[in-house]
């Protein structure tokens, strides 16, 4: 039942994480503070398709 989901940057939109979720435990778009290499500091990043 996990999904592969893609992490995008939400300052430079950058895909730079994987990750997998648990759809029937979070129906939502997934959001975490990781950080990026592009923007070098930690940022929100959200699921994307």
């Amino acid at each position: 039942m996990r999904q592969l989901v893609i992490l995008a940057c939400s300052e430079c939109k950058n895909r730079n994480y994987t990750t997998t979720k648990n759809k029937q435990k979070t129906p939502d778009k997934l959001e975490m503070k990781k950080y990026c290499k592009t923007c070098r500091k930690h940022t929100n990043h959200k699921e994307t398709k």
